[in-house]
């Protein structure tokens, strides 16, 4: 029964895994409750932030029940907007999840604590008369302040520019604005001050124009574009059309990686430097970030895909750089898509969303062939450079040398002999995928995982890639005794050691998550790469996207074979993405570029018609296979997951949920043992639900969901809903 009051009811969100909203009364306080303001409540015997979401007149519960908020800690600020709630209330309800978490997730980590405050408006700095005097001075002793003050003769200047200029940037401000040959103000939005972009091609122009008629309206475009096709110059100028009208934008990009070069070309084009969020920076950092968008200071915001959840009031465009990536699909807790979360952000506020890729997943796909999307295909180099030729080796009876054959390192030596660079890449880092006795037949396996220990042996280590267990490399063999250990496989470390003594007069760099975890060496790294000079880099999947190497001229591709017959029916269209986007690094300037794939399969139908037709062509057989099994794109799915230390106790669990299961147009299965059945100690399984239809499957699970809490069983696993999944 609900009680009824002139006192409003406050719903707030808060940051617990209970699929509720929790309904308080507000304190005595001159601030106004509003849905997007935080609030300090009392949760148990704890104290919790939390952020109202509705306002209402009545409640479930008895008003003599319900507890008071205890503070407003922004006063009257919001620290969500009503768009932004509007659309994370979707998320929640979409993706089946708490709404505290849901909600949380949008606010940066510092204003999820008791404690933590929106920043007051951030400052910038000026020269006054008198400081503009003193620079018609000598320099005199201190160098350090005449520095400071000459880079605010040309502007205002922020304090992360005078951070760059001294480490004790602060002492010397100080002393300045003692002395008042400074003063501050609040920071003003960056002015847009674009320079002149390359020459379109008449590909570009349509992509452009379609892109800028669009706006003010909901509109989702696929650029669909290959490798060095100029994907990067659209968004340019379709984000200085926005700019250029007091706008403001966020483009997304799959990983950190691809923030400092991204960043740098957009600075060197627009005039000012875009904010950038992602998870590597400090809190300080996000937090600083997020007002800044929220303020509306951030004229346009790169980052991964939690910046997706900015509040940014004069939104005026949002833009997927590779669009198909995995990164974007949010694997464990709230396990959202951003590209689908961008189009629905997009719709609710009447703006374009532009997808960008060369290869297209198949739902982006499917939606374009279907002319939901807008289709603009950029079929030729922005450079005027034709496109890599291919090359097939079949390794059946190759002589093979580190898992490179004979003639891959034959086609290695001629391009570093014509003063050119190669690329050798392996998806599998480590020096071998798993360490073995060649006497007893033991290998190192993970104690918590269904899994091999990576050998890494510069660092003498055995690794689990999923759990991160490590152990130390045994001098013999634990099983037998024998000294006969010896890795099977091949991984970057092992590439980096063959190709070593095979070139060794050639400058040879490794990219992976080993190598390049130090801030700053992955941009240290690709700078030596762009000088030119003649080098071989080995990498994983991190060299794949979006980096433009100009010399390098020939790509290895060791080997992609496990996905041509992989369980996973997305395996497939994740080579055919993967092969296409190492490819593009070949031969993007004036130098023509080669691909070498190394394969057992050479005949493999899919792999003949990637290399002979094209992704497009391997998108659209994909699709009618998947249309055939009615698969996704073509039907709608949703994982139970669960896991538990005893898989007793997940099987009995899903069992009983399965049997709870409502009845529809939505078929249930299972349940399956994961993939990987056992990561970090814990026993996975899941059921799978399909519909042809995504309001009869969000019908069933919403009437499903309700009860699962119930079960006996459900104490004894972790569950969780996963719509839309992307991972098995």
């Amino acid at each position: 029964m609900q009680s009824t009051s002139t006192i409003p009811v406050l719903r707030v969100a808060l940051p617990v895994p209970i699929r509720q909203l929790f309904d308080y009364l507000p304190c005595e306080s001159s601030v106004s409750p509003q849905a997007g303001k935080r609030v300090v409540v009392p949760f148990g015997h704890r104290k919790l932030v939390g952020v109202i979401v509705e306002v209402s007149d009545n409640s479930d519960l008895p008003f003599n029940k319900l507890a008071k908020v205890i503070d407003y800690p922004d006063g009257e600020t919001l620290a969500l907007t009503r768009e932004l709630l509007d659309l994370l209330k979707w998320c929640w309800r979409y993706y089946k999840h708490a709404p505290g978490e849901v909600v949380f997730n949008a606010l940066p980590p510092v204003l999820r604590k008791i404690g933590g405050m929106i920043p007051a408006p951030p400052l910038q700095y000026c020269l006054t008369p008198l400081g503009e005097a003193r620079l018609l001075e000598p320099v005199g002793r201190i160098k350090a302040q005449f520095a400071m003050l000459e880079s605010m003769s040309k502007g205002a200047v922020t304090d992360t520019q005078l951070r760059a200029l001294s480490p004790s940037w602060r002492k010397t401000l100080a002393h300045l604005l003692k002395q008042q040959w400074v003063h501050s103000e609040i920071r003003q939005a960056a002015s847009l001050n674009p320079a002149r972009g390359h020459a379109m091609m008449e590909e570009q122009k349509l992509a452009v124009e379609a892109i800028n008629l669009s706006r003010g309206r909901f509109q989702c475009h696929l650029l669909d574009g290959i490798t060095g096709s100029g994907k990067t110059e659209v968004y340019l100028l379709v984000l200085e059309a926005v700019l250029s009208q007091g706008g403001q934008a966020l483009l997304l990009v799959p990983e950190i990686g691809l923030t400092p070069q991204l960043v740098s070309r957009f600075t060197e084009r627009l005039g000012f430097e875009p904010v950038v969020t992602h998870s590597g920076l400090s809190e300080k950092q996000r937090l600083q970030a997020w007002d800044m968008a929220r303020s509306g200071l951030a004229r346009l915001v790169i980052g991964t895909r939690s910046a997706l959840f900015l509040p940014m009031a004069e939104l005026q465009m949002i833009i997927l750089d590779e669009e198909h990536d995995a990164s974007f699909k949010q694997q464990d807790g709230f396990r959202y898509s951003s590209r689908d979360v961008a189009v629905k952000r997009a719709a609710g506020l009447e703006i374009p969303v532009v997808l960008g890729t060369a290869t297209p997943s198949l739902e982006t796909f499917s939606n374009a062939v279907d002319r939901r999307y807008s289709w603009h295909r950029l079929r030729q180099r922005a450079t005027g450079a034709a496109q890599p030729r291919w090359r097939v080796l079949d390794l059946i009876q190759q002589t093979m040398t580190g898992g490179i054959s004979s003639i891959a390192m034959e086609a290695i030596n001629e391009t570093l002999e014509k003063g050119e660079q190669a690329l050798i890449f392996l998806n599998r880092r480590g020096y071998a995928p798993v360490l073995l006795c060649h006497e007893c037949g033991w290998h190192g396996a993970c104690q918590h995982c269904d899994a091999n220990l990576t050998w890494h042996r510069a660092s003498r280590r055995l690794l689990c890639h999923h759990c991160d267990n490590i152990s130390q490399v045994p001098l013999m063999c634990p099983a037998c005794g024998a000294d006969a250990l010896q890795g099977a496989g091949e991984g970057t470390e092992q590439l980096e050691q063959v190709l070593a003594r095979s070139f060794p007069q050639t400058p040879l760099l490794r990219f992976d998550r080993d190598s390049v975890r130090r801030k700053g060496e992955f941009e240290r790294l690709a700078a030596q790469v762009k000088d030119g000079e003649p080098s071989l880099l080995v990498g994983t999947q991190m060299l794949a996207k979006g980096h433009h190497f100009p010399r390098v001229t020939l790509v290895v591709i060791v080997n992609l074979d496990q996905a041509l017959y992989s369980a996973d029916f997305r395996a497939l269209e994740r080579m055919g993405q993967l092969m296409v986007q190492v490819a593009g690094r070949a031969g993007r300037d004036k130098l023509p570029g080669e691909v070498i794939l190394q394969t057992h399969y050479p005949q493999h139908e899919s792999l003949l018609t990637l290399l002979t037709a094209g992704y497009e062509a391997f998108a659209a057989d994909i699709c009618a296979d998947r249309r055939a099994a009615r698969l996704p794109p073509f039907s709608y799915q949703a994982l139970l997951r669960s896991d538990a230390p005893e898989k007793n106790d997940v099987r009995r669990f899903l069992d009983h949920a399965k049997r709870s299961f409502p009845a529809g147009g939505a078929m249930i299965y299972g349940p399956y043992p994961a993939m990987m059945e056992r990561r970090s100690g814990r026993v996975r399984w899941y059921l799978l639900v399909q519909a042809k239809t995504r309001s009869s499957l969000h019908r069933q699970l919403d009437e499903w969901i309700m009860g699962l809490p119930r079960l006996s069983t459900a104490r004894k696993v972790r569950w969780s809903i996963d719509v839309d999944p992307q991972d098995y």
